[in-house]
Protein backbone atom coordinates (compact mmCIF):
# COMPACT_ATOMS: atom_id res chain seq x y z
CA UNK A 1 0.00 0.00 0.00
CA UNK A 2 1.34 3.42 -0.96
CA UNK A 3 2.44 5.96 1.64
CA UNK A 4 -0.44 8.33 0.87
CA UNK A 5 -3.02 5.56 1.31
CA UNK A 6 -1.59 4.55 4.69
CA UNK A 7 -1.40 8.17 5.85
CA UNK A 8 -4.96 8.79 4.67
CA UNK A 9 -6.13 5.78 6.67
CA UNK A 10 -4.48 7.12 9.83
CA UNK A 11 -5.74 10.64 9.16
CA UNK A 12 -9.30 9.35 8.98
CA UNK A 13 -8.94 7.81 12.44
CA UNK A 14 -7.16 10.85 13.91
CA UNK A 15 -9.79 13.23 12.57
CA UNK A 16 -12.83 11.11 13.49
CA UNK A 17 -12.43 9.51 16.94
CA UNK A 18 -16.22 9.35 17.40
CA UNK A 19 -16.51 7.29 14.22
CA UNK A 20 -13.82 4.95 15.55
CA UNK A 21 -15.64 4.65 18.89
CA UNK A 22 -18.88 3.75 17.11
CA UNK A 23 -17.01 1.17 15.03
CA UNK A 24 -15.74 -0.67 18.11
CA UNK A 25 -19.13 -0.49 19.82
CA UNK A 26 -20.84 -1.95 16.73
CA UNK A 27 -18.32 -4.81 16.83
CA UNK A 28 -19.58 -5.59 20.33
CA UNK A 29 -16.43 -4.37 22.06
CA UNK A 30 -16.47 -2.44 25.32
CA UNK A 31 -14.46 0.79 25.32
CA UNK A 32 -12.70 2.40 28.27
CA UNK A 33 -11.64 6.04 28.00
CA UNK A 34 -8.08 6.85 29.08
CA UNK A 35 -7.06 10.40 29.90
CA UNK A 36 -3.60 12.00 29.87
CA UNK A 37 -0.91 11.18 30.56
CA UNK A 38 -0.04 7.64 31.67
CA UNK A 39 -2.90 5.22 32.16
CA UNK A 40 -2.39 1.45 32.42
CA UNK A 41 -3.66 0.72 28.93
CA UNK A 42 -2.04 -2.72 29.04
CA UNK A 43 -4.41 -3.75 31.85
CA UNK A 44 -7.48 -2.48 29.99
CA UNK A 45 -6.39 -4.21 26.79
CA UNK A 46 -5.67 -7.49 28.59
CA UNK A 47 -9.27 -7.63 29.83
CA UNK A 48 -10.62 -7.65 26.28
CA UNK A 49 -11.52 -3.95 26.43
CA UNK A 50 -10.54 -1.17 24.03
CA UNK A 51 -8.53 1.66 25.66
CA UNK A 52 -9.33 4.89 23.82
CA UNK A 53 -7.58 8.18 24.46
CA UNK A 54 -9.43 11.33 25.46
CA UNK A 55 -7.39 14.53 25.14
CA UNK A 56 -10.24 16.96 24.60
CA UNK A 57 -10.81 18.84 21.36
CA UNK A 58 -10.40 22.26 19.79
CA UNK A 59 -13.75 23.74 20.78
CA UNK A 60 -15.58 26.43 22.70
CA UNK A 61 -16.23 25.61 26.36
CA UNK A 62 -19.68 26.20 27.84
CA UNK A 63 -20.97 23.53 30.24
CA UNK A 64 -17.56 22.79 31.80
CA UNK A 65 -17.40 26.40 33.00
CA UNK A 66 -19.88 25.43 35.71
CA UNK A 67 -17.17 23.19 37.20
CA UNK A 68 -13.93 24.92 36.27
CA UNK A 69 -12.50 28.43 36.52
CA UNK A 70 -11.15 29.94 33.31
CA UNK A 71 -7.53 29.62 34.48
CA UNK A 72 -7.11 25.86 34.18
CA UNK A 73 -5.80 23.55 31.46
CA UNK A 74 -8.16 23.55 28.49
CA UNK A 75 -7.46 19.86 27.84
CA UNK A 76 -9.22 19.01 31.09
CA UNK A 77 -12.00 21.49 30.41
CA UNK A 78 -12.75 20.13 26.94
CA UNK A 79 -12.62 16.51 28.12
CA UNK A 80 -15.31 17.37 30.66
CA UNK A 81 -17.24 19.43 28.10
CA UNK A 82 -17.34 16.49 25.69
CA UNK A 83 -18.41 14.17 28.51
CA UNK A 84 -21.26 16.44 29.54
CA UNK A 85 -22.42 16.77 25.94
CA UNK A 86 -22.60 12.99 25.50
CA UNK A 87 -19.75 12.64 23.00
CA UNK A 88 -18.43 9.62 24.93
CA UNK A 89 -21.79 7.85 24.98
CA UNK A 90 -21.26 4.09 24.93
CA UNK A 91 -17.98 4.20 26.85
CA UNK A 92 -18.03 1.78 29.81
CA UNK A 93 -15.70 3.72 32.14
CA UNK A 94 -13.03 6.41 32.21
CA UNK A 95 -9.63 6.01 33.89
CA UNK A 96 -8.07 9.27 35.11
CA UNK A 97 -4.57 9.40 36.64
CA UNK A 98 -3.63 11.94 39.31
CA UNK A 99 -0.33 13.25 37.98
CA UNK A 100 -1.19 16.95 38.17
CA UNK A 101 -3.66 19.16 40.04
CA UNK A 102 -5.85 19.61 36.96
CA UNK A 103 -6.17 15.83 36.50
CA UNK A 104 -7.15 15.46 40.15
CA UNK A 105 -9.97 17.95 39.71
CA UNK A 106 -11.11 16.32 36.46
CA UNK A 107 -11.81 13.07 38.26
CA UNK A 108 -13.84 14.71 41.01
CA UNK A 109 -15.79 16.92 38.60
CA UNK A 110 -16.45 13.96 36.32
CA UNK A 111 -18.25 12.09 39.13
CA UNK A 112 -20.83 14.86 39.39
CA UNK A 113 -21.04 16.06 35.79
CA UNK A 114 -21.02 12.76 33.87
CA UNK A 115 -22.86 10.29 36.06
CA UNK A 116 -23.49 7.62 33.40
CA UNK A 117 -19.78 6.85 32.82
CA UNK A 118 -18.01 5.50 35.93
CA UNK A 119 -14.81 7.30 36.97
CA UNK A 120 -11.88 5.03 37.87
CA UNK A 121 -8.93 6.79 39.54
CA UNK A 122 -5.32 5.74 39.06
CA UNK A 123 -3.27 7.24 41.85
CA UNK A 124 0.45 7.30 41.15
CA UNK A 125 3.16 8.03 43.73
CA UNK A 126 5.49 10.98 43.31
CA UNK A 127 8.45 8.89 44.49
CA UNK A 128 7.94 6.18 41.90
CA UNK A 129 11.43 4.59 41.89
CA UNK A 130 11.99 3.27 45.45
CA UNK A 131 10.55 -0.13 46.39
CA UNK A 132 7.75 1.49 48.39
CA UNK A 133 6.82 3.62 45.36
CA UNK A 134 6.65 0.57 43.11
CA UNK A 135 4.51 -1.19 45.71
CA UNK A 136 2.16 1.82 45.80
CA UNK A 137 1.88 1.83 42.00
CA UNK A 138 1.08 -1.88 41.95
CA UNK A 139 -1.66 -1.36 44.56
CA UNK A 140 -3.11 1.36 42.31
CA UNK A 141 -3.15 -1.00 39.36
CA UNK A 142 -4.86 -3.69 41.42
CA UNK A 143 -7.56 -1.18 42.35
CA UNK A 144 -8.03 -0.27 38.69
CA UNK A 145 -8.43 -3.96 37.87
CA UNK A 146 -11.14 -4.38 40.53
CA UNK A 147 -12.96 -1.24 39.40
CA UNK A 148 -12.81 -2.30 35.74
CA UNK A 149 -14.28 -5.70 36.61
CA UNK A 150 -17.19 -4.00 38.36
CA UNK A 151 -17.75 -1.38 35.64
CA UNK A 152 -17.45 -3.66 32.61
CA UNK A 153 -18.04 -7.23 33.78
CA UNK A 154 -14.71 -8.20 32.22
CA UNK A 155 -12.27 -10.52 33.99
CA UNK A 156 -8.56 -10.08 34.61
CA UNK A 157 -5.87 -12.70 34.13
CA UNK A 158 -2.13 -12.42 34.57
CA UNK A 159 -1.53 -14.52 31.47
CA UNK A 160 -3.55 -12.11 29.33
CA UNK A 161 -1.71 -9.12 30.83
CA UNK A 162 1.65 -10.69 29.99
CA UNK A 163 0.50 -10.96 26.37
CA UNK A 164 -0.78 -7.38 26.32
CA UNK A 165 2.51 -6.15 27.77
CA UNK A 166 4.27 -7.74 24.77
CA UNK A 167 1.79 -6.19 22.32
CA UNK A 168 2.36 -2.72 23.80
CA UNK A 169 6.13 -3.17 23.76
CA UNK A 170 5.89 -4.08 20.10
CA UNK A 171 3.83 -0.96 19.43
CA UNK A 172 6.37 1.15 21.34
CA UNK A 173 9.16 -0.17 19.13
CA UNK A 174 7.27 0.54 15.91
CA UNK A 175 6.41 4.08 17.05
CA UNK A 176 10.00 4.80 18.08
CA UNK A 177 11.11 3.58 14.67
CA UNK A 178 8.52 5.81 12.98
CA UNK A 179 9.78 8.88 14.87
CA UNK A 180 13.32 8.25 13.62
CA UNK A 181 12.26 7.54 10.03
CA UNK A 182 9.96 10.58 9.95
CA UNK A 183 12.92 12.77 10.94
CA UNK A 184 14.44 12.13 7.51
CA UNK A 185 11.43 11.29 5.33
CA UNK A 186 9.42 13.66 3.16
CA UNK A 187 6.45 13.84 5.50
CA UNK A 188 4.62 16.93 6.74
CA UNK A 189 4.15 17.99 10.35
CA UNK A 190 0.41 17.41 9.95
CA UNK A 191 0.94 13.87 8.64
CA UNK A 192 3.42 13.12 11.41
CA UNK A 193 0.86 14.23 13.97
CA UNK A 194 -1.82 12.00 12.42
CA UNK A 195 0.33 8.92 12.99
CA UNK A 196 0.74 9.70 16.69
CA UNK A 197 -2.81 10.92 17.22
CA UNK A 198 -4.47 7.93 15.55
CA UNK A 199 -2.69 5.60 17.99
CA UNK A 200 -4.95 6.90 20.78
CA UNK A 201 -8.08 5.68 19.01
CA UNK A 202 -7.03 2.24 17.79
CA UNK A 203 -6.18 -1.10 19.31
CA UNK A 204 -2.38 -1.26 19.48
CA UNK A 205 -2.08 -4.36 17.33
CA UNK A 206 -4.17 -2.70 14.58
CA UNK A 207 -2.11 0.49 14.72
CA UNK A 208 1.18 -1.43 14.78
CA UNK A 209 0.28 -3.28 11.58
CA UNK A 210 -0.40 -0.05 9.67
CA UNK A 211 2.60 1.89 11.02
CA UNK A 212 4.95 -1.02 10.30
CA UNK A 213 3.88 -0.89 6.63
CA UNK A 214 4.22 2.89 6.66
CA UNK A 215 7.75 2.67 8.06
CA UNK A 216 8.83 0.35 5.27
CA UNK A 217 7.39 2.66 2.62
CA UNK A 218 8.95 5.78 4.17
CA UNK A 219 12.37 4.11 4.41
CA UNK A 220 12.40 3.68 0.66
CA UNK A 221 10.75 7.00 -0.14
CA UNK A 222 12.12 10.51 -0.78
CA UNK A 223 14.02 12.37 1.94
CA UNK A 224 13.29 15.87 3.16
CA UNK A 225 15.78 18.44 1.91
CA UNK A 226 16.45 22.06 2.76
CA UNK A 227 14.22 22.21 5.84
CA UNK A 228 14.93 23.86 9.18
CA UNK A 229 15.23 21.02 11.70
CA UNK A 230 13.63 21.52 15.12
CA UNK A 231 12.75 19.60 18.24
CA UNK A 232 9.23 20.25 19.55
CA UNK A 233 8.36 19.85 23.23
CA UNK A 234 5.15 20.22 25.22
CA UNK A 235 2.01 18.40 26.30
CA UNK A 236 0.10 18.53 23.03
CA UNK A 237 1.04 19.33 19.42
CA UNK A 238 -1.94 18.23 17.33
CA UNK A 239 -3.49 21.45 16.03
CA UNK A 240 -3.65 21.20 12.21
CA UNK A 241 -3.72 25.00 11.87
CA UNK A 242 -0.53 25.37 13.89
CA UNK A 243 1.24 22.46 12.21
CA UNK A 244 0.39 23.81 8.76
CA UNK A 245 2.36 26.92 9.75
CA UNK A 246 5.38 24.70 10.37
CA UNK A 247 5.00 23.19 6.90
CA UNK A 248 4.43 26.54 5.18
CA UNK A 249 7.66 27.88 6.70
CA UNK A 250 9.78 24.86 5.83
CA UNK A 251 10.20 23.75 9.43
CA UNK A 252 10.86 20.04 9.92
CA UNK A 253 10.12 18.27 13.21
CA UNK A 254 13.00 15.82 13.59
CA UNK A 255 12.33 14.88 17.22
CA UNK A 256 9.75 15.54 19.89
CA UNK A 257 9.37 15.57 23.63
CA UNK A 258 5.59 15.78 23.51
CA UNK A 259 3.44 14.01 26.12
CA UNK A 260 0.80 13.15 23.50
CA UNK A 261 3.46 11.72 21.17
CA UNK A 262 6.92 10.20 21.77
CA UNK A 263 6.88 10.35 25.56
CA UNK A 264 4.34 7.52 25.48
CA UNK A 265 6.73 5.13 23.74
CA UNK A 266 10.10 5.59 25.44
CA UNK A 267 9.73 2.98 28.16
CA UNK A 268 8.92 -0.71 27.67
CA UNK A 269 7.43 -3.12 30.17
CA UNK A 270 10.34 -5.23 31.48
CA UNK A 271 10.28 -9.02 31.36
CA UNK A 272 9.36 -10.15 34.88
CA UNK A 273 7.60 -13.18 36.35
CA UNK A 274 4.55 -11.20 37.51
CA UNK A 275 3.12 -8.94 34.75
CA UNK A 276 1.56 -6.50 37.24
CA UNK A 277 4.95 -6.11 38.94
CA UNK A 278 6.45 -5.55 35.49
CA UNK A 279 3.93 -2.82 34.71
CA UNK A 280 4.66 -1.11 38.03
CA UNK A 281 8.38 -1.30 37.25
CA UNK A 282 7.73 0.29 33.86
CA UNK A 283 6.26 3.35 35.60
CA UNK A 284 9.24 3.46 37.94
CA UNK A 285 11.58 3.40 34.93
CA UNK A 286 9.93 6.37 33.23
CA UNK A 287 11.76 9.69 33.18
CA UNK A 288 12.10 13.01 31.35
CA UNK A 289 8.53 14.25 31.72
CA UNK A 290 7.10 17.34 33.38
CA UNK A 291 4.45 15.28 35.14
CA UNK A 292 6.92 12.85 36.71
CA UNK A 293 8.71 14.06 39.84
CA UNK A 294 12.33 14.89 39.10
CA UNK A 295 14.15 17.22 41.43
CA UNK A 296 17.20 17.31 39.13
CA UNK A 297 15.21 18.30 36.00
CA UNK A 298 16.94 15.65 33.88
CA UNK A 299 14.33 16.32 31.20
CA UNK A 300 16.15 19.54 30.32
CA UNK A 301 19.38 17.69 29.53
CA UNK A 302 17.37 15.07 27.62
CA UNK A 303 15.87 17.74 25.35
CA UNK A 304 19.30 19.20 24.55
CA UNK A 305 20.77 15.73 23.92
CA UNK A 306 17.93 14.78 21.56
CA UNK A 307 18.16 18.10 19.72
CA UNK A 308 21.89 17.57 19.13
CA UNK A 309 21.45 13.91 18.22
CA UNK A 310 18.96 14.82 15.49
CA UNK A 311 20.91 17.86 14.30
CA UNK A 312 18.07 20.20 15.28
CA UNK A 313 18.93 23.87 15.00
CA UNK A 314 16.29 24.98 17.47
CA UNK A 315 13.74 23.98 20.10
CA UNK A 316 10.09 25.02 19.88
CA UNK A 317 8.17 24.85 23.15
CA UNK A 318 4.41 24.49 22.68
CA UNK A 319 3.29 25.74 26.07
CA UNK A 320 -0.17 24.53 27.09
CA UNK A 321 -1.86 27.52 28.66
CA UNK A 322 -2.21 27.28 32.47
CA UNK A 323 -0.08 24.10 32.64
CA UNK A 324 1.98 24.80 35.77
CA UNK A 325 4.41 21.84 35.42
CA UNK A 326 5.32 22.87 31.86
CA UNK A 327 5.65 26.54 32.81
CA UNK A 328 8.04 25.73 35.66
CA UNK A 329 10.26 23.77 33.25
CA UNK A 330 10.51 26.51 30.63
CA UNK A 331 13.14 28.66 32.38
CA UNK A 332 15.72 25.84 32.71
CA UNK A 333 14.97 24.76 29.12
CA UNK A 334 15.61 28.31 27.90
CA UNK A 335 18.88 28.53 29.84
CA UNK A 336 20.04 25.15 28.55
CA UNK A 337 19.24 26.11 24.94
CA UNK A 338 21.18 29.36 25.33
CA UNK A 339 24.17 27.47 26.74
CA UNK A 340 24.03 24.92 23.92
CA UNK A 341 23.72 27.54 21.20
CA UNK A 342 20.23 26.40 20.21
CA UNK A 343 17.60 28.89 19.15
CA UNK A 344 14.35 28.53 21.06
CA UNK A 345 10.76 29.71 20.72
CA UNK A 346 7.88 29.56 23.21
CA UNK A 347 4.36 29.43 21.73
CA UNK A 348 1.35 29.33 24.03
CA UNK A 349 -1.32 26.89 22.85
CA UNK A 350 -4.87 26.36 24.01
CA UNK A 351 -7.74 24.08 23.02
CA UNK A 352 -9.93 27.16 22.50
CA UNK A 353 -7.56 28.91 20.08
CA UNK A 354 -9.11 29.72 16.72
CA UNK A 355 -6.68 32.37 15.51
CA UNK A 356 -3.04 31.38 15.02
CA UNK A 357 -1.89 34.64 13.42
CA UNK A 358 0.43 35.50 16.31
CA UNK A 359 1.94 32.01 16.30
CA UNK A 360 2.35 32.23 12.52
CA UNK A 361 4.26 35.52 12.86
CA UNK A 362 6.47 34.10 15.63
CA UNK A 363 7.31 30.98 13.61
CA UNK A 364 8.02 33.04 10.50
CA UNK A 365 10.37 35.32 12.48
CA UNK A 366 12.00 32.26 14.06
CA UNK A 367 12.71 30.79 10.62
CA UNK A 368 14.17 34.07 9.34
CA UNK A 369 16.70 34.16 12.19
CA UNK A 370 18.64 31.26 10.65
Amino acid sequence: MAVNELLAQLHEVAASPKKQLDKYLKEGKKVVAVTPVYTPQEIIHSMGLVPMGVWGADMEINEAKKYYPAFICSIMQTVLELGIKGEYEGVSAIVIPSLCDSLKTLGQNWKYAVKDIPFIPMTYPQNRKPAYGIKFTKAGYERVIRDLEVATGAHFSEFALAESNKIYNEHNAVMREFAEIAAEAEITAVQRSDVFKSAWFMLPEEHTAIVRKLNEELKNGPKAEGKLKVLVTGILADSPNLLKTFDENGIKIVADDVAHESRQYRTDVPDMENPVDALAQKFADMDNCTLLYDRDKKRVDYIIEQAKKHDAKGVIVLMTKFCDPEEFDYVPIKRACDAAGLMHLNIEVDRQMVNYEQAHTMIQAFKEMF
